[in-house]
């Protein structure tokens, strides 16, 4: 397999990302997995163990960076708006449409976390995508909000409204740590939040830690799992029951309206299914669906 930097274009900015091939076959077209992170996540945060799997087993792999994280553009840093992100991924998806070898009818779409919410709007809005991967998805704000401590929650709120008035006026954000330990102004607390994000994000020192607090206003408000019911293509659900970020109770709600939704439950903690493993029983139940429903097998262009 090859791996080459690659740059597309995103509304106002560009989006830094990985382009994975498997050993070419000439005159032939592959499916393409495009694939971005969670809350504040890039690329490096163990995004490559799962691209390397997926393109050792035939299917090329798009994973990019959402603007103002990572390799893309975008000031000021760490600044999370979903509607941004959102667009990220219809350009990130436009563009692999575009690349050379790729069949622009079997485009797959892979999230985690919040990302993995970020696919279930994608898929229930773009009717061409030929299947996606939700990995134990954020797929409801008041539910998120709920799981975290009421004291911190507060701080948390406060800081987004402050941060949220202070951009009206042109300051720079006030910060707020993406994860810490209970009790921490944070917003991931749960007691297995330090040693998981540690784990992803390994020996990168550059990876965000931080985002602009005013983002906390739309966590709340933020509900994609209600477009479930929405996606027409096969989509897979790879959820977390213990999961103390992305509650698994109304995960599996919103999954089981999916009209061709597939729902795999793992005793395994929100960070878990990235490593070790637990990571080793998540990879194979995505390749034995990939292959299902969009298999890897090289096709002779029209």
């Amino acid at each position: 397999m090859t791996r080459t930097d690659a740059t597309f274009p995103s509304d106002d900015g560009t989006c830094g990302a990985w382009l994975y091939r498997p050993a070419d076959s000439t005159g032939s077209t592959r499916p393409i997995i495009v694939m971005a992170h969670g809350l504040a996540g890039v690329k490096e945060m163990r995004l490559d163990a799962f691209a390397e799997r997926f393109t050792a087993a035939g299917y090329a792999c798009l994973v990019f960076d959402y603007r103002h994280f990572g390799a893309s553009s975008g000031e000021p840093r760490n600044l999370l708006d979903v509607n941004s992100q959102l667009q990220d991924w219809k350009s990130a998806v436009a563009y692999a449409r575009t690349l050379d070898g790729i069949d622009p009818d079997r485009v797959i779409v892979w999230g985690t976390s919040f990302g993995g919410g970020h696919v279930i709007i994608t898929a229930a809005h773009d009717k061409r995508i030929a299947a996606a991967i939700a990995q134990c998805p954020f797929t409801d704000g008041l539910a998120s909000s709920f799981a975290i401590p009421p004291a911190t929650s507060a701080k948390v709120t406060a800081l987004a409204a402050a941060d949220a008035v202070g951009a009206r006026l042109g300051r720079a954000p006030m910060m707020v740590p993406t994860y810490g330990p209970p009790g921490s102004t944070s917003l991931m607390s749960a007691p297995d939040c330090v040693a998981g994000v540690e784990a992803i994000i390994g020996d990168n020192p550059d990876a965000p830690t931080e985002v602009a607090a005013r983002f906390a206003l739309q966590l709340i408000k933020h509900f994609p799992g209600r477009y479930a019911r929405d996606i027409e293509c096969p989509v897979l659900f790879a959820i977390c029951e213990p999961d103390t970020v992305a509650p698994s109770g109304p995960t599996q709600k919103y999954a089981a309206q999916a009209p061709k939704g597939e729902i795999k439950l793992y005793d395994a903690g929100h960070f878990d299914i990235y490593v070790g493993e637990a990571f080793e029983i998540n990879i194979a139940d995505q390749l034995a669906f990939l292959n299902a429903h969009v298999p890897a097998t090289p096709r002779t262009p029209r």
